[in-house]
């Protein structure tokens, strides 16, 4: 399974209500939950963090203009790198950027590994489970990397929390 940054699953109290891609996630929540809207949690399924999502047409939204290749969503911000960096990038097949990109992806493609994955569970966690009974245990447990002491203590924890955090604990 690949890593996969643009991902996102939505609760409503204990429920997930939906997950995907952040696109397929809004206009999901848009058509079937327009009233709940200001309730549901979004978590960025690469990092466990809440996230925002647009809730509004943006299909109907004229796309800013931008410099670059504009339909291939590329963006320019700097870089600062050593000499010694910049020879080597120079002397890559399609110069710097084709190289930064190469490089960029195939980092991303890679899958997380197990601290980003633990850290990933506890900021869900921190959102979904401070008050739960078992909480505070279960984050001693998962650090340790003491699976046993960790599900002993979500136990009684509500089935769609259990399944996006053994979705977490498997990279995504």
């Amino acid at each position: 399974m690949t890593h996969d940054h643009d991902t996102v699953t939505a609760f409503f109290g204990d429920m997930q209500l939906a997950a995907g891609s952040r696109e397929a996630v809004t206009r999901t929540l848009e058509d079937r939950y327009p009233a709940d809207l200001g309730a549901i949690l979004v978590f960025d399924d690469a990092t466990g963090r809440l996230t925002d999502l647009d809730y509004w047409d943006a299909a109907k939204a004229a796309p800013a203009p931008s410099a670059g290749r504009p339909r291939l969503g590329v963006k320019a911000r700097e870089v600062t790198l050593l000499p010694r960096h910049w020879d080597w990038l120079a002397a890559q097949p399609g110069g710097a950027s084709a190289a930064l990109r190469r490089l960029v992806e195939a980092a991303s493609k890679g899958e997380p590994d197990a601290k980003q994955r633990r850290d990933a569970v506890y900021h869900f966690m921190s959102h979904v489970g401070g008050d739960r009974p078992g909480y505070e245990e279960a984050l001693r447990a998962l650090y340790r990397d003491d699976d046993a002491g960790f599900a002993a203590s979500i136990a009684e924890w509500p089935a769609d929390i259990h399944a996006y955090i053994a979705r977490l604990l498997q990279g995504g």
